[in-house]
């Protein structure tokens, strides 16, 4: 157990980060897992609201900074893929 006062300080910031952190991953997945469902099932209408979501969800993590840009620009762009072949199909 800490001892030091800055010590007992960086326990409680570490729990809140590893809370926060823990929420976003679980609301980036379930994102990412509504566009690949929706791809799946061939609607395309209902994939593209999805991706909608989230495309503007992974920037704004970005503005968080749980992630890094170019994550989520790949992230996105993946998406965006994957949404455009269900015509092609």
């Amino acid at each position: 157990m800490a001892h030091h006062k800055s010590a007992k300080k960086r326990i409680k910031q570490t729990v809140k980060k590893t809370e926060r952190n823990r929420y976003y991953r679980t609301r980036m997945k379930n994102i990412v897992k509504a566009v690949k469902v929706a791809a799946e099932s061939g609607d395309k209408e209902k994939a593209l609201e999805a991706f909608k979501v989230a495309n503007k969800q992974l920037h704004h993590f970005v503005s968080k900074g749980f992630l890094k840009k170019q994550t989520a620009s790949r992230k996105v762009s993946r998406l965006h893929k994957l949404v455009n072949s269900i015509e092609a199909a």
